[in-house]
């Protein structure tokens, strides 16, 4: 089994899917108008990314490769319906929100890549602890990019008033060319501090 920690910590920095690998682009840049709706959609997906690398690390050896594709879609697509059910009975302002997107998890390219990169490959223990790790990183930059994005446009984080009435609000952060401008200004940065150790690395 491969180090847990070593598979988490791959998901949330050297392989984030936001940030790095860049995939799930369409929940990333349409929920992101709050930090609420931000870790919402993340949590929802990594708990279905989690249950979805265990069930098909466990069917991998049944299911024929011509079939493989529809078999994990079928799969996923359950799991996302129970966690739409669950999300509304019990949280339904927050499902509300979230919207058609909470559906359309059935078709966020981050689970069937992980699907057909990791768990179709590997034992369910290093699957579920993929799964963890990716839907942390996944839930990380959601949050942040939320919160973010509802503080220059709000002025608060998770409802709550943080820069006082004398700084101007900008709405464009809320709509969604502010989703392109804040996800393209965290990647640059991101890239840089990564560009920057590997200079240091090198040194």
């Amino acid at each position: 089994m491969t180090n847990p920690w070593k598979l988490i910590k791959n998901g949330i920095i050297d392989e984030n899917p936001t940030f790095v690998q860049v995939i799930g682009m369409c929940p990333t840049l349409a929920v992101t108008t709050s930090a609420v709706n931000g870790i919402g959609m993340g949590l929802a997906t990594l708990a279905v990314l989690v249950a979805a690398n265990a069930v098909i690390s466990l069917v991998r050896r049944l299911v024929p490769d011509m079939v493989r594709i529809p078999v994990y879609v079928i799969l996923i697509a359950g799991l996302a319906t129970v966690v739409e059910f669950l999300l509304k009975a019990y949280f339904p302002a927050l499902n509300e929100a979230l919207g058609i997107y909470i559906p359309l998890i059935v078709v966020n390219c981050l689970l069937l890549a992980r699907a057909e990169a990791f768990a179709g490959k590997n034992g369910v223990l290093d699957s579920l602890f993929d799964g963890v790790g990716m839907g942390l990183g996944f839930t990380l930059a959601l949050g942040v990019l939320g919160a973010i994005r509802e503080l220059i446009g709000a002025g608060t984080v998770f409802g709550i008033t943080i820069l006082p009435d004398m700084i101007p609000r900008t709405l464009l952060f809320i709509l969604p060319p502010g989703a392109f401008i804040t996800l393209g200004c965290l990647m640059a940065l991101i890239n840089a501090l990564r560009e920057k150790k590997k200079a240091r690395g090198g040194a």
